[in-house]
């Protein structure tokens, strides 16, 4: 029987949820959850300057907006310092580490040396096969005694077999003189001891692998499975900056993508399943492997993030979907909706959610339902309603308050009025819309009368009619 999957995200917190981080966070989460398995949560808190708890905090909000939930409380590194020496100094017993004595300057003119002479830069330590009677009584770091001949072999799920000859590997440092771990120690100690079974980081940390695989080997401990994946480029194909656009995740909030289609779109993003591109949370949990992880970097594409959410946002439940409109405009700093608001647009969103592939379009749609009497109209609005059209809507009213409040009765009564007054429907169609939301471009009037109820469509097409010299 194979050995549960156990995946983890690892982000150093010295600034918000970096879009690629997002990913590398979705794709851990999602090949744990489509097998049943754990996804772990280490905070890599070891730079202690530069770690903030506020930074912290961003990355939890972040992975909590786009529901990836992780199992178990988040791990300090830091925390574990005790834990990572303790496993140097066994190393060390072992024989397998070595206290390395080389200063600074010493270090720096052994390179000079080398780079003069035309040989490998790379220090080799004149303390790592030295008597224990020779030390002297200073300062020293503990450094791995790496494997000198032969090569190590990354077998890597996307890159590939990485070969790296053992020659080109240096005795990296465990301890610093002060006594403090590093950062490529403490990775793999937390990896194991959390159990994690499977790596899936950004294919920056592929040299990196090669070392902390001597660590593993020395220890006896087994190797997790590596998968490096690609970076995201900008649609340029340059590395993603700030120039190509958003960056952090919030950021994606606060502009009003929803988390699900922000996660298909992530999902899709260097990885794929056939031709698929609009797929539900459980569609990619039960597709997702790391074979369908391309080499190449991925590109941001706005676009095809925008044709994805406007289909999720299509799609998605209505009760679900003003909970999520509700968390963006509080993001945004526009406030939680007032609960009269939030009953009409659960009522409306029949005729607001399609076509809309951000929140603020979702918004903008859901004008008529926003505002409130008296209603102010925009030019084009105020354009239609002209001396002839409000004598119509007057006309109109007490047609429609004895009329039945459905979709047909409404369009015979419109119908029958427009008749009446020598002209098609869609002559009136401007004037009602100018009345019912105070602007040209709206959802369907019988769309917005239905929403908005009979008392309160009425009132507004009566305030139109009498509103001269709009």
């Amino acid at each position: 029987m194979n050995a549960p999957v156990v995946t983890r995200f690892a982000p150093s917190p010295t600034g918000y949820l970096h879009i690629g981080g997002a990913r590398t966070a979705l794709f851990n989460w999602l090949y744990a959850r489509g097998r049943g398995g754990k996804f772990l949560l280490r905070i890599e808190d070891t730079d202690r300057e530069r770690s903030t708890p506020e930074a912290t905090a961003a990355i939890l909000k972040g992975l909590d907006w786009l529901g990836l939930d992780h199992d178990g409380e988040a791990i300090s590194q830091f925390e574990r310092a005790d834990r990572h020496r303790e496993v140097a100094l066994d190393l060390l017993a072992q024989g397998k580490a070595y206290k390395c004595f080389s200063t600074q300057d010493e270090i720096q003119a052994f390179r000079d040396a080398a780079k003069e002479e035309g040989r490998s830069t790379l220090f080799q330590s004149p303390w790592r096969d030295a008597d224990a009677s020779t030390h002297p009584d200073a300062p020293y770091v503990i450094r791995l005694k790496t494997e000198t001949e032969g090569a190590t072999v990354i077998e890597d799920q996307v890159q590939g077999n990485v070969t790296i000859r053992n020659d080109q590997l240096d005795d990296m440092v465990l301890l610093r003189s002060d006594g403090t771990p590093v950062y490529m120690l403490a990775v793999v100690v937390d990896d194991y001891d959390m159990g994690v079974t499977h790596v899936i980081r950004g294919d920056d940390h592929l040299n990196n692998a090669a070392r902390q695989m001597g660590i593993y080997t020395a220890m006896g401990w087994p190797l997790p499975v590596y998968a490096h994946i690609p970076l995201i480029h900008g649609p340029d194909g340059k590395k993603l900056s700030k120039r190509h656009g958003a960056l952090g995740v919030e950021e994606y909030q606060v502009m009003g993508y929803p988390a699900a289609g922000m996660r298909n779109y992530l999902a899709r993003l260097g990885w794929s399943h056939g031709d698929d591109e609009f797929f539900t949370d459980e569609q990619a949990k039960e597709w997702f492997d790391l074979g369908g992880i391309g080499k190449s970097p991925a590109r941001l594409d706005f676009k095809k993030l925008e044709n994805l959410c406007g289909q999720h946002i299509a799609t998605a439940n209505d009760a679900a979907l003003l909970a999520e409109l509700d968390a963006f405009m509080i993001a945004s700093d526009n406030g939680s909706l007032q609960n009269d608001k939030k009953a009409l647009l659960l009522s409306g969103m029949f005729c607001l959610k399609e076509r809309a592939k951000t929140f603020p379009e979702l918004i903008e749609k859901a004008a008529f339902i926003m505002a409130d009497r008296p209603l102010s109209y925009d030019e084009k609005a105020a354009k239609n309603l002209d001396a002839v059209s409000r004598g119509i809507l007057s006309e109109l009213t007490p047609q429609l308050q004895n009329a039945s409040w459905t979709r047909d009765a409404l369009e015979e009564v419109m119908n029958q009025v427009a008749e009446a007054n020598g002209i098609k429907f869609g002559k009136m169609a401007g004037p009602l819309r100018a009345a019912l939301a105070g602007r040209a471009v709206t959802p369907s009037v019988f769309d917005m009368m239905l929403v908005l109820g009979r008392e309160e469509s009425v009132a507004r097409i009566q305030d139109a009619a009498s509103a001269e010299g709009v």
